[in-house]
């Protein structure tokens, strides 16, 4: 019955969000009025790995990292083989600042963050979607 159900949303110009990509859990999220697929690191583990190794982001959007409250926890690129654009967003949802953030293979690596604490923080290839993000964009988690 799934395999039918696929089928038909394929045939059908749909395809299904997945509910996993490389062990993560995967969701949908809007980012000012866009539906995105995001891989979502939200216990610290996750959050370690991130999108270290990745070579492209077959099949979603990019990696939303969700805090159980505001942090000022930094990012770093150690081992992430693509350049990446980072959103942050406060407990509101609101656009706090874009970075962009370049790999980097041996210590020491930079670290970016905000200059204010934030609740989420979406990553995705640089250059792409980010780029052009207007101020004051809300995210809906």
């Amino acid at each position: 019955m799934r395999a039918l159900l696929v089928a038909l949303l394929i045939a059908a110009g749909c395809t299904p969000t997945p509910s996993e990509w490389h062990g993560f859990p995967v969701r949908e999220v809007t980012l000012g009025g866009e539906a995105l697929t995001v891989a979502v690191a939200s216990t610290g583990e996750q959050q370690a790995e991130g999108l270290m190794g990745v070579e492209t982001l077959d099949g979603i959007d990019g990696m939303l990292f969700e805090f159980p409250d505001n942090t000022a926890t930094r990012f770093w690129m150690k081992d992430t083989l693509i350049p990446l654009d980072i959103a942050f967003f406060d407990s509101d949802g609101k656009l706090i600042t874009v970075l962009t953030m370049t790999p980097c293979v041996e210590d020491p690596c930079d670290t970016y963050g905000p200059p204010d604490p934030y609740r989420w923080a979406l990553e995705v290839p640089a250059g792409g979607l980010l780029a052009t993000l207007p101020g004051g964009s809300i995210l809906t988690p």
